[in-house]
């Protein structure tokens, strides 16, 4: 087989940008090491302002949730639904920012003494209308208020119909919306035209504490609750879960979320989480998002693509050792199922592309197939997208309907060009980096054309090679633990706040070794020190630098090992390269 994987394709290298003065100011009033100083320049930084609130932000720094502006209507729809004893249905989206989401609100608003159902839209089959599944259950419950998470902003016409037949709707979501708003009594998402909200980067899961926040503030105030009846830090590990999980931005407030839900997390308060961290053999200590995002998330996520998202949401709120352990042994089964059908349909693309190389002469890259499950195709369109730095579009079909996964580079946002192609598809949501659409078989041609066309106007040849941004320049001799504490300040790492990539010369002292197929084990050494660096996926460049004493450019970023309790200080190689064979 063919392995996309094992292709590596050298990245063009982009050096820090420079600030001496600033540099200067950064060191002096913050006391950190100059490499750390030169990693906050490279991130865009200008003022000590904003780096001070970047390192220091408290949970009080939190924005107030009434900047949103129907919160009051939301609150007091709920407050009033309370009273009045009415059932109230959360409706989550199938991922786990929908899950997360309606566990925080079903938990939170039980405690608050409201009677609440849950539902999941089960996605892995290609109906048209999931809203409408929800409607039904709110009938046959006797709901009289619906409260949507992580989704519904693309929805009008589906919630329409749910407040024909008396029901009212509150929509929580942090998707781009459409041209269409639903009509409902609130409609809480930071990304509406007219939001006031600072943060335009909350997670669905993120909203749905704003809301509950909300709610806590107005009881305390109307002397309904006492201040110590509700601790919201108790809902914080579901909003770094689902925000880590969701590619939320790791910056401003999110950071704070993120940051404070990781320390919640690591008090294992949730017997369905801890179970799910034992089963996917993460220590207390490790609890970092890198590994959430690889291990964590996708076991959860496993549900949405095919089997019942419902279970994820029962393990986030179950109260027994026995149940918890039980979900999270199914969860576990579901994922290495998803694994199976991921590696099917990611060989039969890997095939494709081979034997197909024109493909990539193209700025976007445009699949379908009847084979692929639905479920997996949103992680395959991740990955190529990253691989081959381009618009990536997977589409599964069935019973002549396609459902569609869309990734992208920066350079190419999404939601214009769907915009401008609707009347093609039947539906669409997301936003410009990440999004889904539902099409005609009959339609994918023609929208296959206008989206390549669109890709090739907008990208030039520069944008669609990878590229690697390098943030500060470093010497061996400063890789110490002392530096290490440094550049923990700047944790949470996640997406937009990455682990810096530094980079230095050094020799390759001994012939590489390959690891476990396809990794690389460098022997580097500088000056006096000798360092081990491993190169995750590039045992194909292994020809490039098979001599030992040879001259290493290389970017890395360094991690603390552990093994038999004694630390050292590994390097993870990004990418290398040989000064004199270096591009201009």
């Amino acid at each position: 087989m063919h392995s996309i994987a094992s292709k590596s394709h050298e990245p063009l290298w982009v050096y820090p940008e420079k600030n001496p003065t600033l540099f200067q100011s950064i060191v002096s009033e913050f006391n950190i090491h100059p490499v750390t100083a030169q990693v906050l320049i490279s991130r865009g930084f200008k003022t000590l302002e904003e780096i001070h609130e970047y390192l220091y932000a408290k949970l009080p720094n939190l924005y107030d949730p009434d900047l949103f502006p129907d919160m009051d209507k939301a609150v007091e729809r709920i407050v009033s639904a309370i009273h009045k004893k009415q059932s109230i249905l959360i409706y989550g989206d199938n991922d786990v920012d929908g899950m997360t989401a309606a566990a925080l609100l079903t938990d939170f608003l039980r405690t608050i003494g409201a009677d609440v159902h849950f539902d999941i839209p089960n996605r892995s089959s290609l109906k048209k209308s999931l809203i409408g599944d929800a409607l039904q259950f709110a009938l046959k419950r006797n709901c009289a208020l619906m409260i949507t998470v992580d989704c519904g902003i693309t929805a009008a016409k589906e919630i329409e119909e749910v407040v024909k037949h008396g029901i009212d709707v509150i929509v929580t979501d942090h998707h781009e919306p459409t041209s269409k708003i639903p009509l409902c009594i609130a409609t809480l998402n930071p990304k509406l035209i007219n939001s006031t909200y600072p943060n335009r980067e909350l997670t669905g899961v993120g909203v749905a504490f704003k809301l509950a926040h909300a709610i806590t503030n107005y009881l305390i105030e109307e002397e309904e609750i006492s201040p110590t009846k509700i601790d919201l830090k108790n809902y914080l590990d579901l909003v770094a879960l689902g925000t880590i999980a969701d590619m939320g931005a790791l910056k401003g407030e999110n950071r704070i979320l993120v940051r404070y839900g990781l320390k919640q997390m690591r008090k294992m308060k949730r017997m369905g989480l801890a179970k799910l961290f034992q089963i996917s053999e993460m220590q207390q200590g490790e609890l970092t998002p890198v590994d959430i995002a690889s291990k964590v998330a996708p076991r959860l996520n496993s549900l949405g693509r095919i089997a019942d998202p419902i279970k994820g949401v029962q393990l986030l709120l179950v109260q027994g050792s026995d149940e918890a352990e039980a979900l999270a042994k199914e969860l576990d089964l579901h994922n290495l199922e998803r694994q199976k059908i991921e590696r099917a349909a990611s060989d039969d693309i890997e095939e494709f592309i081979f034997q197909h190389p024109e493909v990539l002469l193209e700025k976007a890259i445009i699949l379908s197939s009847e084979k692929w499950h639905p479920g997996i195709i949103a992680i395959i369109s991740a990955r190529i997208a990253k691989q081959y730095n381009r618009p990536t579009l997977i589409i599964s079909i069935e019973q002549g309907i396609g459902k569609g996964s869309i990734r992208t580079i920066p350079e190419f946002p999404l939601l214009p060009i769907l915009k401008q192609n609707e009347e093609l598809l039947i539906n669409y949501g997301g936003h410009d980096y990440a999004a889904g659409l539902t099409i005609k078989e009959e339609n994918i041609p023609i929208f296959r054309q206008r989206f390549i066309e669109a890709a090739e106007r907008v990208l030039k040849d520069q944008d669609v090679i990878p590229k690697l941004y390098l943030d500060a320049k470093i010497h061996f001799n400063e890789l110490t633990f002392d530096f290490m504490e440094s550049l923990s300040l700047l944790e949470p790492f996640g997406n937009e706040n990455p682990h810096p990539i530094l980079y230095c010369d050094a020799m390759q002292i001994w012939p590489p070794k390959v690891v476990g197929k396809y990794h690389l084990k460098l022997f580097l050494e500088q000056g006096d020190r000798m360092l081990e660096g491993i190169a995750f996926g590039l045992a194909d460049r292994k020809d490039q630098i098979r001599r030992k004493n040879i001259l290493l450019q290389i970017a890395f970023t360094p991690h603390i090992n552990l093994f038999l309790n004694k630390a050292s200080i590994q390097l993870q190689i990004k990418d290398f390269q040989i000064p004199a064979q270096k591009p201009s």
